[in-house]
């Protein structure tokens, strides 16, 4: 085996230091020991870390092109000094996170949490929209450091351990030799700075919780259910940093007469059997009816509904355009159920007169008739075959 670190990269003696290390990428990719585990092929592997080491470092090539010994220069050594950002870089065009490729220190400031209220509203205002004052306890900037953490006057320091890195490095030997990584520095939690003094009103968190009023606009169409998103409403984040979001999460209270189904109202309303037998006219109150007089007083509360002669029980009238906005506009029906109320108690008059009407419509004895279901397919084979 030679013992020439270009021929073993395959690279020449004026090979710069990106050819050097894309030749040790490709060996690396075949060579290393979890793609291919047979013994001659790691120590082939061992020999490419080794002529690596030796020709990424300036010095050492310059050594070893004077004429050096390459073992004395790591070469042929048990790889002292191979960092194991070169493998990874190796398989990923790059170091691996916290594996010898420095990032830097962290910011302190860091976006906020969203935050999630209830809103308890009527129906009339879920359908036509309405505008309340909230309010809402969340985490919002100190304004006596604003946001940095620090006492008036005072501002972060390095910190002495990691030089203001924000991370250490750890350095634990394996058999390809000392596999440096990077780790956050313990002292500082990886910021790179610490505060000496921190601010009085946060203790150093750039942040307060307190209670604030916000007018809040609910639009109409919303359901129960439906979350309202306020952009840069919600908590304000370690150090001051950006405010999360704030979601309304809407609550409509039953209402006594309306149901709602999508953009649909209904309502049920009971008629005399009289009434239903002879038709009538009544006033139905709408949903405009919950709104302040100040908000619906231009707007109809009421709706003239003709009820048809001989009206059944369980029929239903639609009215168009009477239900709920819908948020992509428009708006749906109110749809209203016909129940017919047969009365329980008569007294003699009464019973005479209805008496009468039957005798007339010559339903004193009423032939009533209950149709027989339908017959099955083998029924009808075999009264087919009988004749």
């Amino acid at each position: 085996m030679t013992q020439d670190p270009y021929e073993i990269l395959g690279v020449s003696r004026d090979a710069g230091a990106d050819d050097i290390k894309k030749a040790y990428r490709k060996l690396a990719r075949q060579l290393h020991p979890d793609v291919n585990p047979d013994p001659a092929t790691q120590e082939r592997f061992k020999d490419v870390s080794r002529a690596y080491e030796v020709l990424s470092d300036p010095g050492k090539r310059a050594a070893y092109d004077r004429g050096g010994d390459a073992f004395s220069q790591g070469f042929g050594g048990a790889g002292q000094g191979f960092s194991f950002t070169d493998i990874m870089d190796a398989f990923f065009g790059g170091g691996a996170p916290g594996a010898g490729q420095s990032r830097g220190p962290r910011s302190r400031a860091r976006r906020g949490q969203d935050a999630l209220i209830r809103l308890d509203v009527e129906l009339a205002e879920a359908a036509f929209g309405v505008t309340r004052d909230l309010k809402v306890d969340t985490a919002l900037r100190c304004e006596a450091c604003e946001g940095e953490g620090t006492a008036p006057g005072t501002k972060p320091t390095a910190c002495e351990t990691c030089h203001g890195q924000g991370e250490v490095a750890v350095v634990q030997r394996s058999f390809l030799g000392e596999i440096r990584t990077l780790r956050p520095c313990a002292a500082c939690r990886g910021y790179g700075s610490i505060i000496p003094d921190p601010c009085r009103e946060c203790s150093g968190d750039g942040r307060v919780r307190s209670r604030r009023t916000l007018t809040v606009k609910i639009p109409a169409g919303v359901d129960h259910g439906t979350r309202v998103q306020l952009t840069g409403q919600g908590e304000v984040g370690p150090g001051g940093g950006a405010a999360g979001d704030l979601y309304v999460e809407i609550h409509v209270a039953p209402h006594p007469t309306f149901t709602r189904n999508g953009s649909d109202l209904h309502t049920t309303i009971s008629l005399p059997m009289t009434a239903a037998a002879l038709g009538t006219q009544l006033t139905l109150p709408l949903l405009e009816a919950d709104l302040p007089t100040s908000e619906g007083s231009e707007t109809a509360t009421t709706y003239d509904l003709e009820v048809r002669p001989g009206t059944q029980s369980g029929s239903e009238q639609v009215i168009r355009g009477f239900g709920v906005p819908s948020l992509r506009g428009g708006r749906g029906d109110l749809v209203v159920s016909i129940s017919v109320d047969t009365p329980t108690r008569l007294d003699p008059r009464q019973e005479e007169l209805l008496r009468e009407l039957a005798a007339i419509r010559g339903e004193e004895s009423p032939d009533g008739q209950v149709e027989a279901p339908h017959k099955s397919m083998f029924g009808r084979l075999r009264d087919a075959f009988q004749g």
